[in-house]
């Protein structure tokens, strides 16, 4: 699907997204999630221990929804796993989002921080209900 002008804002502006990783089993692991999306990639931050960076590692195909059930925004990608040097850009990008969201710096108990990068593959729905 072609991405608008008005999805692309629509993308900037919005706080949450719910993320869909699949575990070990094949079963949905689903929960919400800050990002970023820049040059047609979702940005997530996390901590390596997470249940969501352990599925990704195991099965890198996720889905990502907007929470918005009545102007539906969902798309499809593989998810790329990125820790140690984590990238300057994205870091500052969450920041400037997230009221200086410091989203480098480890939280205990879920780790040393990463990033998970996510390429749409698909776009699914696109902001209008089917």
């Amino acid at each position: 699907m072609k991405r608008d002008q008005s999805l692309i804002e629509r993308l900037a502006r919005e706080r949450n997204a719910w993320l869909c990783t699949l575990r070990a089993d094949g079963s949905p692991h689903v929960t919400p999630v800050w990002f970023v999306y820049l040059d047609d990639v979702f940005w997530i931050g996390s901590g390596e221990r997470n249940v969501k960076v352990r599925n990704v590692g195991n099965d890198p195909r996720v889905s990502l929804a907007l929470e918005d059930g009545d102007a539906p925004v969902v798309a499809e990608g593989l998810a790329r796993l990125h820790g140690g040097a984590l990238r300057e850009d994205v870091l500052a990008a969450l920041a400037a989002k997230y009221d200086g969201w410091a989203a480098g710096e480890e939280i205990e108990p879920f780790g040393a921080r990463v990033l998970l990068e996510v390429p749409v593959k698909r776009w699914l729905l696109a902001g209008v209900a089917q």
